[in-house]
């Protein structure tokens, strides 16, 4: 069987969730919203510039979640209250790398951990 470096990196984004699992989903919403790198004023009103040759997404997860202490917290809750359901940059991932990782921590959290 051949490992596929992709699907690794997400199982690994997965895995990295594996200490949240036990936190209430209200506490998670508490700390995302309290200290989320998104919820801070700015003071810029201006979107966040494309980065290189990265989708918008991309671009604005690195700029907008950049150091944002609760990455893990905000992913774990995206994953638990929407996760395909959402659009736009949750927990430092764009769309299209956050179902992909999703689909890793479905798989993790109800298949087992073997």
């Amino acid at each position: 069987m051949n490992a596929n470096p992709v699907n690794d990196f997400y199982a690994v984004i997965a895995a990295r969730l594996d200490y949240l699992e036990a936190v209430p989903t209200e506490v998670l919403s508490t700390l995302v919203t309290r200290d989320g790198a998104c919820m801070w004023p700015s003071g810029d009103p201006a979107e966040p510039e494309v980065i290189g040759t990265d989708s918008p997404d991309r671009s604005a997860a690195a700029q907008i979640c950049v150091g944002c202490p609760v990455q893990d917290a905000c992913l774990e809750l995206e994953f638990r209250t929407a996760g395909f359901a959402t659009l736009g940059v949750w927990g430092g991932l764009a769309e299209d790398d956050r179902r992909a990782a999703c689909l890793a921590w479905c798989e993790r959290r109800d298949g087992g951990r073997s």
